[in-house]
């Protein structure tokens, strides 16, 4: 009677099956630490977005929606009446329309260049477009109202070239969505190039190379394969640059205050709630004017997001 052998396995794969599993064992973290870490951070998230951004706009909504006899419209229909309700938002529409479309353009234009360029780019020189949005929106109101000053700017010769002799006429009432258009794109382009380019850098280079292979030249690339491929960060920057922009109130602020009134103290809608709550002592019409942002704000973030496919999976 034969008996069947037991297959042996050689010691050399014994010993690197033996080396794979410590390995393994010593990557994987300890048993539940990663998950409570993560709790941990959004915890802190919610904590926050609770305190600072739902409970607020809780309690606007129900200054907004007070009324004598319960709950009604009239602080809305109060605010959609008065006289420079309409021409704040209309500001602020054609300032957003000016500045996402030359910031998208502009910030994905230059983190193509630099990624395209990224070995005879530096890193210290990458960090230079960053910059600029370390000023606070004050301090870069403040530097670009010398900027737009005719007798003391670099840039006197451009305007002069367009008969702007002092600041007064720089900040003409036609010129002011383009100079806050002006003003935000360098303070958060630069931020945002950085984001871009590191969204770049995800590409797989195996699929750029395939596509240089097949003959496609560096604009093709990027039109076909790069842009496509960071479509969701772009919906992302255009949410969230969006909502910054439909705040807008430190710039027209400032520079009403250096120009003696050149620009409205109601040019913005914020100005508007602010002036309303602060000076006319109507906290309840500010209110509504805030919740008419929110929604405004809400409703462009959903169809960026739905029309974008932000959370779709590729």
């Amino acid at each position: 009677m034969t008996v069947p052998s037991a297959t042996v396995v050689p010691d050399e794969r014994v010993s690197a099956r033996r080396g794979r599993r410590a390995a393994r064992h010593r990557e994987r973290p300890p048993a539940g630490s990663s998950r409570t870490a993560g709790y941990f951070f959004v915890a802190l998230y919610v904590v926050l977005l609770l305190a600072l951004g739902v409970a607020p706009a809780i309690y606007a909504i129900a200054l907004a929606l007070s009324a004598p006899g319960g709950i009604g419209f009239a602080h809305f229909v109060n605010t959609f009446n008065f006289f420079e309700f309409a021409p704040a938002f209309e500001h602020v529409f054609e300032f957003e329309g000016i500045w996402l479309v030359s910031q998208t353009f502009f910030v994905v234009t230059l983190a193509l260049m630099v990624h395209t360029l990224a070995r005879r780019v530096s890193t210290t020189f990458r960090f230079i477009f960053y910059l600029p949005g370390a000023m606070a929106g004050a301090a870069s109101a403040i530097v670009w109202l010398f900027m737009f000053t005719p007798s003391g700017s670099p840039w006197a010769f451009i305007l002069h070239a367009f008969h702007y002799q002092v600041l007064s006429n720089t900040v003409a009432p036609g010129n002011l969505p383009i100079i806050f258009a002006i003003m935000a794109f360098f303070t958060g382009a630069g931020g945002w190039i950085v984001i871009m380019y590191g969204a770049l850098n995800n590409i797989p280079q195996e699929l750029i190379e395939a596509a240089e292979i097949d003959g496609s030249n560096a604009f093709q690339t990027a039109l076909r394969i790069k842009i496509p491929l960071i479509r969701k960060w772009i919906v992302y920057m255009l949410v969230l640059a969006f909502a910054a922009g439909s705040q807008l109130f430190v710039e027209p602020q400032i520079l009403g205050v250096a120009t003696n009134g050149e620009v409205p103290a109601q040019w913005s809608p914020n100005q508007l709630a602010y002036n309303l709550a602060f000076q006319l002592d109507r906290f309840n019409d500010a209110a509504a004017v805030s919740v008419d942002l929110l929604v405004i704000g809400l409703v462009v973030a959903v169809i960026l997001v739905w029309r974008g496919k932000l959370f779709g999976v590729d």
